[in-house]
């Protein structure tokens, strides 16, 4: 591809920035709403942890919290302030791979956030006492709301998928998404990944994006043509 053609492609996929209208939320409508509080400053939803496997949206929500509030997400192992006053909202992504000098950190600035006013949204892998953490940081994680993240059913990721494609500026038919599911990795953000890899090569050749695309996108048509050669091969041989 000519070097200006590819870069008028690349600039068509600035990734869009992150925000609960992008968020398929499945199962976790609770959470969702309670998030919602935790933005609008509820006094009972001031402290609000996010737990759940690898992509299942925990980075992402946290983000669009961000984004959503004007604040900034912190993700180990970049460090936490060493100063918080006590009206702040403080954002943590990924608080169980905190070392052992930020663990002390975050239990004192939880502590300042509520003897005061502020607000603290955090996320991990796994529900707080279960973290790989200082018990005394565990306990107070735990005071607050804890909620679990659930992954999308795949019905759920289709219309996740086809959300995205039209965030892209193309329509994906529910043969391209299913294939998709059935031959790339199955959590959501690599999903997204191998679509909008899909759409710069479909831009690049003036294409749709369909299932033919999406083979070779994944190199699932080499493979497959690979595999036929080589069975034919032993037929042939037998």
């Amino acid at each position: 591809m000519p070097p200006l053609m590819q870069q008028l492609v690349l600039d068509l996929q600035l990734p869009a920035p992150p925000s609960f209208e992008g968020f398929v939320r499945g199962d976790n409508a609770e959470p969702l709403f309670m998030l919602g509080e935790w933005l609008a400053g509820a006094e009972d939803v001031r402290f609000l942890y996010l737990w759940g496997e690898a992509g299942v949206g925990k980075s992402y929500l946290l983000a669009a919290a961000a984004a959503r509030c004007g604040g900034t997400v912190i993700q180990p192992p970049a460090a936490l302030p060493d100063t918080l006053s006590g009206d702040e909202a403080l954002i943590v992504d990924g608080v169980d791979t905190l070392g052992a000098e930020q663990q002390i950190r975050l239990f004192d600035h939880y502590n300042t956030l509520r003897e005061g006013r502020g607000r603290l949204l955090a996320s991990g892998r796994l529900p707080p006492m279960l973290l790989p953490l200082r018990d005394d940081l565990t306990t107070r994680l735990g005071w607050g709301l804890v909620y679990q993240l659930k992954a999308l059913s795949d019905a759920d990721k289709v219309a996740a998928l086809k959300q995205r494609a039209v965030a892209l500026g193309f329509d994906l038919s529910d043969d391209a998404a299913e294939y998709l599911l059935r031959h790339a990795t199955r959590d959501l953000p690599a999903l997204n990944a191998v679509l909008e890899r899909a759409n710069v090569h479909a831009l690049s050749l003036r294409r749709p994006v369909t299932v033919p695309l999406l083979r070779e996108v994944l190199g699932v048509g080499r493979e497959e043509g690979k595999a036929g050669r080589e069975e034919g091969r032993g037929k042939r041989e037998g």
